[in-house]
């Protein structure tokens, strides 16, 4: 375990300039991550990939980006500092590498202290090294001292890679498809009757919210994941996006119409590859990360699970 020491050195003048970088920082380019593949039957994606999103795609599916994910940040709140706010830092500076874990910029002290001095707190100097720590936010110098370099953030994971980490940890996964005709060989629809599809038994996992909080390279992210709309692919060429988990369907509803969630067929599943529609159940998430006084948000897309139903036609008997 890394062991420090600090002594006070100095109060520096106020300087002319800001070095903070607090500012906000320009949204980062919007993408999303899309499975490729998804496991039949636990429904965790198998295969996750980036792509970009056009900037007029996906306008209304959720917030925007407010930080740009930079792994250096000030965060003074642990000290009881309050201003400046959290926010992110230029990496490095004439004064050295940024820490996130000692909040404050770091430079190999050079000379290094006479041996005796109290800086190497009765250690010899060669055993570990005593490194200036400047912190421009509050104008402070400290001496540190460490028996190995302090962590370089710039090398480190950011904010977004650390909010990747919360979401492994939700372990999200494809809806459970809830549909009506039940898949089934001795389950029949019928052409002209609604169809009601829904998410069987939603959680946290297959719906959200979920929340979960990841740890990385001196970075802490809280991120919340929700299913924004299920997009149901309904295997006669009709696509239905449904913004809510869909209501599920039972006999006391009899011929109604969905509420939120359904389709019509309007010819039979006769001609189809096995006799059958393929209905495909497609989950699209938002998570909205923050930490590192940062926010930001990411979309997963492909999560998704598929049953076959039958659809047939009213047979009319004529004596």
């Amino acid at each position: 375990m890394r062991r420090v020491s600090t002594r006070l050195v100095a109060l520096l003048p106020l300087l002319v300039g800001c070095l903070i970088g607090i500012a906000a920082s320009p949204a980062a380019a919007d993408s999303k991550t899309v499975c490729q593949q998804t496991h039949p039957t636990t429904g965790k994606c198998l295969v996750w990939v980036v792509v970009e999103v056009p900037g007029n795609e996906n306008v209304d599916d959720g917030p925007k980006d407010t930080g740009s994910g930079q792994s250096c940040y000030w965060d003074g709140t642990k000290q009881g500092i309050s201003k400046p706010p959290p926010g992110p830092v230029p990496c490095t500076s004439e004064y050295g590498y940024w820490s996130n874990t000692y909040r404050c910029y770091i430079r190999l002290l050079d000379p290094q202290p006479p041996a005796g001095d109290p800086a190497w707190e009765g250690h010899e100097p060669g055993d570990g090294a005593v490194y200036d720590c400047y912190q421009p936010q509050v104008h402070l110098l400290i001496h540190i001292w460490a028996d190995s370099p302090p962590e370089n953030s710039g090398t480190g994971p950011s904010p977004r890679d650390v909010a990747q980490l919360a979401i492994d940890d939700m372990a999200l996964r494809a809806i459970d498809v809830g549909i009506t005709p039940e898949p089934g060989a001795n389950r029949v629809g019928l052409v002209g009757m609604p169809v009601w599809m829904w998410a069987a038994n939603p959680d946290d996992h297959t719906y959200g919210p979920i929340t979960a909080t990841a740890s990385a390279g001196g970075i802490t992210i809280t991120a919340t994941a929700n299913v924004q709309k299920v997009t149901w692919q309904m295997g006669d060429g009709t696509t239905i996006e449904c913004r809510t988990a869909g209501t599920p369907y039972t006999a006391a509803y009899g011929k109604k119409s969905s509420p939120d969630c359904g389709h019509v067929y309007t010819k039979s599943s006769a001609g189809e590859p096995g006799g059958t529609y393929t209905v495909t159940a497609t989950s699209s998430w938002v998570i909205t990360w923050e930490g590192a006084g940062q926010t930001g948000t990411i979309r997963l897309d492909g999560l998704q699970r598929s049953v076959e139903i039958t659809v047939g036609e009213a047979q009319v008997l004529v004596e």
